[in-house]
C-alpha cells in the first residue's frame, strides 16, 4: 500500500497524543476516528486541521463502524483498556493490521483469543509499549546483549506513579481507571515495566515466564485522598475501593531467572519504572542511576566509591548508547514520554510497510496482558502461585517466525 489509510479508536489524552505522532509518519493517513465523547472528536478533528490533515470520518456509534470503514487499512487502538483485545480480534478478523496501546487483559481467555485469531488470519498486531524504546531501556538491552552484565539472575521493574487525582476524577475526566479500582485487585498496569524486562531475558525467544505469586496491600490511599480532597462529594465518600496500594509480584522464568514487579499508584511517591539488573559481572539501579561492576568495590570502601560514582549511568552512554537511539539523537528527538512514543509508532509503521515481523508481537502481547488476571487470581487465593500459560505452544524454545531483526529489533542489535 502506497498511502497507508489509518482509523483511530480511542482520541481522550493519551490517544489525542499519539493521534499527533500518527499524523506525522510519512505516507500515513488518519482517515476516520472514532470516540464516544463528542468533545474529544472535535479537538482530535481540530488537531487535524491544525496539522494540514484531511477531515476524517466520524465513527461515534462504536468501534464496529471504524472497523468495517471502507476508508480504513489499519486501526489504532487508543481507547479504555476493556475494549482493547475486543477490538483488536474484531479488526484481525476484518483483515486489518492493528496497533494496540499498553493494558492488562481481563481474563486468560482473551489471551488465548488474540493468539488464536492472529494465527487464524496472520494480521500484523503490535502492542505499543512505549517503555520498550526508552533510551535507558535500550541502553541496558545493549548493554546484556554484549555480555556486560554475564549472567542475568534477577530483574525489578515497578509502574510507581501518583494516580489519585486521576483516578478520583475519574467520572468527571471519563477515565476507565476508576472503575477498575472500585472492582478489582490485580497487576493492573504490568507492561510498563515488563515488556523491557522480558525483552532483556529473551522471553517468548529461547525463554519464559512459568508462574507467579502476587500479593496486595490494604486499600487505605484512595479513600484517605477522598477524605482530605473530595470530601464533600457524598458518592465518593461512600466508595469502597479494592485495589490494593501497593501490588507486589514474583515471577519465574523457564531458565532460573526472577522478575519482581511493583505496582504502586494510590500513595503519595515519586514516579519510578524501578528498573533494576542484576548480573554475575555487575548490577545497575534505577533508584540511584548507577551502574556498579563486580570489583569496582568492596563492602569497606562502599561509601568512598559511591561518592565518587553515585548517579554513573551517563558515563557508559558513548560506548552502549543504543544505535536506535543514537540514530533518533542524529534526526532530533521528538516530544511524548521521552521521545519513546514516536519510536513506538515508528516502528510499528516500518515493520507494516517493510512486511517485518512486529518487534512487539502477539505472543508478547498476550503474556505481558496475562499478567493482570493471573495475579488477580493469585490475590485472591492468599498470594499462592499461578501458572503462566505458554502462548507460544513451545514454540519458545526455537527461533521462530516473531524474531524481529528489523530498524526496530528489540531482540538483534541493528548495525
Amino acid at each position: 500500500m502506497d498511502t497507508i489509510r489509518v482509523g483511530v479508536f480511542g482520541v481522550g489524552i493519551r490517544g489525542h497524543n499519539l493521534l499527533q505522532h500518527v499524523l506525522d509518519v510519512e505516507n500515513v493517513k488518519v482517515t476516520a476516528i472514532c470516540d464516544i465523547y463528542e468533545e474529544r472528536i472535535e479537538r482530535a478533528v481540530n488537531t487535524m486541521k491544525e496539522k494540514g490533515a484531511e477531515p476524517p470520518v466520524l465513527c461515534t456509534a462504536n468501534y464496529h463502524e471504524l472497523i468495517a470503514c471502507d476508508e480504513v487499512d489499519v486501526v489504532m487502538i487508543f481507547a479504555a483498556w476493556e475494549a482493547h483485545i475486543p477490538a483488536a480480534i474484531e479488526a484481525m478478523r476484518a483483515g486489518k493490521p492493528v496497533g494496540v496501546e499498553v493494558a492488562g487483559a481481563y481474563s486468560i481467555d482473551q489471551c488465548w483469543e488474540v493468539v488464536k485469531v492472529y494465527e487464524e488470519t496472520k494480521t500484523p498486531i503490535m502492542m505499543l509499549e512505549n517503555c520498550c524504546y526508552g533510551r535507558r531501556e535500550l541502553m541496558l538491552l545493549n548493554m546484556v546483549k554484549q555480555g556486560f552484565f554475564g549472567k542475568i539472575a534477577h530483574m525489578d521493574g515497578s509502574y510507581c506513579h501518583d494516580l489519585r487525582e486521576e483516578i478520583i476524577g475519574g467520572n468527571v475526566n471519563k477515565h476507565y481507571r476508576l472503575r477498575n479500582y472500585m472492582n478489582r485487585n490485580c497487576e493492573n498496569y504490568p507492561t510498563h515495566e515488563l515488556g523491557p524486562i522480558a525483552k532483556i531475558l529473551g522471553i517468548n525467544r529461547g525463554n519464559r515466564m512459568v508462574s507467579l505469586t502476587s500479593t496486595a496491600s490494604k486499600a487505605v490511599g484512595l479513600h484517605d485522598y477522598v477524605e482530605k480532597h473530595h470530601s464533600d462529594d457524598k458518592e465518593l465518600m461512600d466508595t469502597v475501593f479494592t485495589q490494593g496500594d501497593i501490588i507486589t509480584t514474583v515471577i519465574k522464568c523457564a531458565h532460573g531467572e526472577t522478575i519482581k514487579l511493583t505496582l504502586g499508584t494510590t500513595l503519595p511517591r515519586f514516579y519510578s519504572r524501578g528498573l533494576a539488573v542484576h548480573g554475575t559481572d555487575a548490577f545497575f539501579e534505577e533508584a540511584s542511576r548507577t551502574i556498579a561492576r563486580d570489583g569496582d568495590f568492596d563492602e569497606e570502601h562502599e561509601e568512598e566509591w559511591l561518592k565518587e560514582n553515585l548517579g554513573n549511568e551517563e558515563k557508559y552512554r558513548e560506548k552502549y548508547e543504543h544505535p536506535i537511539w543514537v540514530k533518533y539523537i542524529a534526526d532530533g528527538v521528538k516530544e511524548g514520554h521521552g521521545g519513546m512514543d514516536w519510536l513506538t509508532i515508528s516502528a510499528f509503521f516500518h515493520a507494516l510497510k517493510n512486511g517485518e515481523p512486529m518487534p512487539i508481537d502477539v505472543y508478547d502481547m498476550a503474556a505481558w496482558m496475562a499478567i493482570t488476571p493471573l495475579t488477580e487470581r493469585s490475590i485472591q487465593m492468599g498470594s499462592m502461585p499461578v501458572e503462566i500459560p505458554d502462548f507460544t505452544n513451545g514454540k519458545w524454545v526455537v527461533s521462530f517466525e516473531n524474531k524481529s531483526g528489523g530498524l526496530y529489533s528489540l531482540e538483534t542489535i541493528p548495525e
